[in-house]
């Protein structure tokens, strides 16, 4: 089954399917909670839905590739929805929406179906191309599919290991407005953004080993986002507001990639 063939648009486009029902159930709670920050911990989940469906309509046995991928998936997946669900849970709606939700009244609670959970899922279908590619791949594995897999490893342990350090900061009620600058928060201002940027390349490489070189837009624009709209510079810009002391933080520290500290 070749790149550009059925075997990759046809279970593409029926992925679509399930994923928009989940995305109007998450709508339906949103609204409910009048609180939209439940789409953060759906985002991981629109990819893992595309993979299994992708995968349920490939004929038995899967490919090497398949197996690898689709368990780098899930973990990925899995990890980064129950933790966000465990930050979020109880919490005020971010600030992020909230601006949202004060720049779209009246009816925000319509508007949001696809200002929010329409255009992330969109996003998502289209970004889960490389995801797409390397699980309908027939080529064998081979060294960029090692380069990829070591490239997700990586990206999954920094980001995991940067959340957790978060999570344990943000505990503390001494750390209330302070700025976490130890561990991997002292090589680089956004550990975790690294990190995911990290896996989508890893993804691509395998992609790329099925024959997908062309859904090379995935990690692009994935780098994008976390780079220029809803990653680093969107929490940027009003951060100093709530911890006075990142202005010094943002001299000393790499904002994305690590490294050591400035003098």
């Amino acid at each position: 089954m070749s790149t550009g063939s059925a075997a990759i648009w046809v279970p593409w486009l029926y992925a679509l399917i399930p994923l928009s029902i989940f995305a109007l159930l998450g709508w339906i709670y949103s609204v409910i909670r009048k609180n939209v920050h439940v789409i953060d911990s759906m985002w991981s989940l629109y990819f893992l839905g595309t993979s299994l469906v992708v995968v349920s309509m490939q004929p038995a046995p899967f490919s090497m590739r398949a197996n690898i991928l689709l368990a780098l998936v899930v973990v990925w997946s899995l990890r980064l929805a129950v933790y966000l669900a465990i930050r979020n849970w109880n919490k005020d709606e971010d600030y992020r929406y909230q601006q949202i939700r004060a720049n779209n009244q009246p009816h925000f609670w319509l508007k949001s179906l696809y200002i929010v959970f329409g255009l992330q899922l969109l996003l998502a279908w289209v970004i889960a191309l490389p995801l797409v590619t390397a699980l309908t791949g027939e080529p064998a594995l081979g060294w960029l599919d090692i380069a990829g897999l070591v490239l997700v490893a990586v990206g999954i342990a920094w980001e995991s290991i940067a959340d957790w350090q978060l999570y344990r900061f943000k505990r503390k009620p001494e750390n209330a407005g302070q700025v976490l600058d130890a561990g991997l928060w002292a090589l680089s201002r956004h550990p975790n953004y690294f990190g995911e940027a990290c896996i989508w390349w890893g993804f691509y490489l395998m992609a790329v080993a099925a024959g997908g070189w062309w859904t090379i837009l995935s990690p692009v624009l994935m780098t994008i986002l976390l780079l220029r709209v809803s990653g680093v510079h969107l929490l940027e810009q009003t951060i100093h507001e709530r911890r006075p002391q990142y202005r010094q933080y943002q001299q000393s520290t790499n904002a994305f990639f690590p490294g050591p500290k400035k003098s």
